[in-house]
């Protein structure tokens, strides 16, 4: 079992940035594939950023490629997403989630992913 805690969220305007973290427990972290994915009201759960376990690889939505940056430290266990550029349209649950499957190829479907975060509200006014 992985336990993963997203912080960071809040109320932005938009054009302005912000960095969630997301800290797991466990000591395989660096063995796991991690991912961003974000709900908006009346979505479906969807894909944002993920990057493989020793962060060679990153993926991006279209949506969010060239404004948001996925990276992670594997000594505090933690995954970041750098976000900057914001927009209305960004607004969402942001919840991390973990692959433990394998470490180097990304998955961006969420059946994929084996454990979830509790998610962290993101805000952006126009």
């Amino acid at each position: 079992q992985v336990d993963l805690v997203e912080s960071g969220g809040g109320l932005v305007q938009a054009g302005g940035s912000l960095r969630l973290s997301c800290v797991a427990s466990g000591r395989t972290f660096s063995r796991y594939v991690m991912g961003w994915f974000r709900q908006a009201p009346g979505k479906d759960r969807e894909f944002v950023a993920a990057i493989s376990g020793s962060a060679r690889t990153k993926k991006y939505a279209d949506s969010v490629k060239g404004r948001f940056t996925i990276s992670r430290d594997n000594v505090k266990n933690t995954v970041y997403l750098e976000m900057s550029s914001l927009k209305a349209e960004d607004t969402a649950v942001y919840y991390c989630a973990a692959d433990r499957a394998q470490a180097e190829i990304i998955p961006i479907l969420r059946v994929a992913y084996d454990y979830w975060g509790q998610g962290t509200q993101v805000t952006v006014s126009s």
